[in-house]
């Protein structure tokens, strides 16, 4: 089979070896069902490892699944999520929190994909009144919608306040190994001490699944007591367990000869991939019709671009546009790096537009 390597998703990669090897490891014989089992036992104490000992996971199969069990884990059914604009929670779940959790969506703007704590205070007046929904939960993303990362600072003031609102936070974590690595940082570091995290597994070289965590101390009984019925009751209970949690333990465990673990060396390629590809496509940005819209700080390159060179560009590389452009001839695209993307793949994509432009 020929390889290819397109720039659309992370979701776009193959799965990493060392998870296939973790997968196969699990494999053989018979071990109990529904999480009861030794491989997931080995995940829980890799959670407690990297997240602090009061850590609790629950694998599940996708990142709306670990999404909604979250939120519905923090909220009663009157409350409601107070998300950027961008979130993928209110844009690109297909209301499954509303319609599925009953949290209605509280819309927050944020030109660069970051809340500005400011501005949580939108909706802090309709706390006791029965006519709107509740404002009880924050919910961040990191990295965010548009490629951009919180420092852990920044993501302590907004807990802090959140908390001093009466808000749970909730950190929405698909692509945290991407924030951390990127910032320096642990996993836990880069919660910025959020309460419950959905864990991102498969755009970091997963085959499929994620994990929400109980972050907070002071939620572990609570939470350790609701989360199984709620996993069950929104069909996110793996009964065969042990494979999505064999993948997640391989992502936090499976160490290289310089002591890096698998989600920071995944996640360090694909940042470095969109990095490069900035830089290359800076150099010909004057000749291009080019415009970057947001920074590169994690695996993702925002760019304006004619709509006639994005289409020549589609003949070979897939990619997704974000928004139209400034005007009606150019397009927002979203050029995402993964763990697997070559040297040669980001080559590729910059001779075809330096060609297509005779920059």
């Amino acid at each position: 089979m020929t390889e290819s390597f397109h720039f659309a998703s992370d979701n776009y990669a193959s799965v990493h070896p060392e998870v296939f090897s973790a997968m196969h490891a699990a494999d053989g014989g018979h071990d109990s069902a529904y999480g009861a089992d030794a491989t997931t036992a080995a995940l829980d104490e890799a959670i407690a490892a990297t997240f602090g000992e009061h850590a609790l996971g629950f694998p599940v199969f996708n990142g709306t699944g670990a999404n909604v069990v979250s939120l519905m884990a923090l909220s009663p059914r009157w409350g409601g999520v107070v998300a950027s604009e961008h979130a993928h929670i209110h844009n690109d779940e297909n209301g499954a929190p509303e319609r599925v959790g009953g949290l209605k969506i509280l819309e927050l703007p944020a030109a660069d994909g970051r809340i500005d704590v400011a501005t949580l205070d939108r909706y802090a007046g309709d706390l006791g009144d029965e006519h709107r929904a509740q404002p009880l939960v924050l919910s961040l993303t990191q990295s965010t919608e548009v490629g951009t990362v919180y420092s852990p600072e920044d993501l302590r003031v907004l807990v802090e306040r959140a908390h001093e609102l009466g808000m749970r936070v909730h950190v929405d974590g698909a692509r945290l190994a991407n924030a951390a690595a990127a910032l320096g940082v642990s996993l836990a570091e880069a919660t910025g001490g959020a309460d419950v995290l959905s864990f991102g597994g498969t755009k970091n070289g997963a085959m499929l699944g994620e994990a929400v965590v109980v972050l907070a101390p002071d939620l572990r009984e609570s939470l350790g007591h609701d989360l199984p019925y709620l996993r069950k009751q929104t069909m996110q209970l793996g009964s065969k367990m042990r494979y999505v949690s064999a993948q997640l333990s391989a992502l936090l465990t499976s160490t290289d000869a310089h002591g890096d673990p698998l989600w920071k060396r995944n996640a360090a390629h694909a940042n470095g991939m969109a990095t490069y590809l900035r830089e290359e496509l800076e150099t010909l940005a004057a000749g291009t019709g080019l415009a970057f819209t947001q920074p590169t700080e994690a695996n993702a390159v925002f760019v304006e671009m004619p709509r006639t060179l994005a289409a020549r560009l589609r003949e070979t590389y897939r990619f997704y546009d974000w928004k139209p452009g400034s005007t009606p001839e150019t397009t927002e695209v979203r050029l995402m790096c993964s763990w697997d993307t070559p040297v040669e793949a980001v080559d590729g994509l910059v001779a075809l537009i330096d060609e297509s432009t005779g920059s």
